[in-house]
C-alpha cells in the first residue's frame, strides 16, 4: 500500500507521494513512486502511483517507450504529448493494456482477481499552452480531474490524510500552507497505518511557471518531525479546551474532593 496526494490551489500544484510497499510486515521495501518528465519553459508533467508495483512499473515502462492511441499518428509519450489531457489518456491506456496482459488468477473469485492488479495514479503538471490540471487515473484506464469544489485528490491509503484535507484545503490557500497540510496528513496516516512510510517525495507546481521544484523529505527531516510534534501537541490541547459532554454530568457521580491533613 501507499499514500499519494495531489493538491490544486491558486498560486499551483503540490504532489506528494510515499516509498513504502510491502508484501507483508517481513518484507518491506521502498520505491520511488514520483516519477517526472520535465523540460522547463515548456512543460512538466508529474506522475504518483499506487497499487499493484509490477502493473504500474510496466505502464509507466510502455509509457516511457510511447503509446500509439487509436487513430493517432504514431507513439506518444508525456515528452510529445500536446497537452496534459492527451497525457492522462495515454497513461489510462497503459494501465489498461497492462492489466489485460496478466492471465486470470484461477485460484480467486474475479473480484479479488480485479483487487489484485488494482493501479492507480495521479497525474499533473502543466504543458505550454494549456492549463495547469490534475487527473486521478483509474485501473480500467479511465479518468477524472481535480476540480476548484474538492481541489485535491489521492490515491492508496487515503482515509486517514483525508480529514484534515477536508476541514482546510481551499483553492484560495497558499502554496506553502497546502504543502503544510499534506505533510500532516501524511504524518496522520503513517502513524495510523505502517503500511504508509517515509521518505516522502514531493514536487511544487507554479500555475504556468512550466517547471517544478523537487525534495524528498527523510524519517529524520527536522522540520517534519517538529511539524508532526506540534500538530499532536495542538490536537492534544483543542480536545482538552472542549466543554465535556453536557449529558454524561447527569449519570457520572463527581469525583470526592481530597483533603489534605497537615
Amino acid at each position: 500500500m501507499t499514500y499519494c496526494v495531489g493538491m490544486m490551489v491558486n498560486e499551483g500544484l503540490a504532489m506528494i507521494a510515499d516509498t513504502r510497499t510491502n508484501a507483508g510486515v517481513d518484507n518491506i521495501s521502498s520505491y520511488k513512486k514520483l516519477h517526472v518528465t520535465q523540460v522547463p519553459g515548456e512543460r512538466v508533467i508529474a506522475i504518483a502511483t499506487a497499487g499493484n508495483l509490477s502493473v504500474t512499473q510496466m505502464a509507466l515502462s510502455l509509457v516511457s517507450k510511447g503509446i500509439h492511441m487509436p487513430g493517432g499518428d504514431g507513439p506518444e509519450t508525456l515528452e510529445t504529448v500536446p497537452s496534459l489531457f492527451r497525457a492522462a489518456q495515454i497513461c489510462g491506456h497503459a494501465l489498461q493494456q497492462v492489466r489485460s496482459e496478466f492471465s486470470p488468477s484461477p485460484a480467486l473469485s474475479p473480484e479479488a482477481d480485479a483487487l489484485r492488479l488494482s493501479a492507480s495514479m495521479l497525474l499533473g503538471g502543466q504543458v505550454k499552452g494549456g492549463q495547469l490540471r490534475l487527473y486521478l487515473i483509474y485501473s480500467l484506464g479511465n479518468f477524472i480531474e481535480c476540480g476548484p469544489d474538492t481541489p485535491y485528490m489521492q490515491i492508496g491509503e487515503l482515509k486517514y490524510g483525508k480529514p484534515i484535507l477536508d476541514r482546510a484545503l481551499r483553492p484560495e490557500t497558499a502554496m506553502a500552507e497546502a504543502v503544510k497540510l499534506g505533510l500532516i496528513s501524511f504524518d496522520s496516516t503513517i502513524r495510523s497505518n505502517i503500511a504508509v512510510g517515509p521518505p516522502f517525495d514531493m514536487i511544487v507546481i507554479p500555475r504556468d511557471g512550466l517547471h517544478g521544484e523537487q525534495r524528498r523529505i527523510e524519517a529524520d527531516d527536522p522540520y517534519f518531525r517538529d511539524l508532526g510534534r506540534r500538530w499532536s501537541e495542538a490536537l492534544a490541547n483543542a480536545h482538552r479546551a472542549m466543554p465535556a459532554p453536557p449529558w454524561l454530568e447527569q449519570i457520572t457521580p463527581p469525583r470526592p474532593s481530597i483533603s489534605v491533613v497537615g
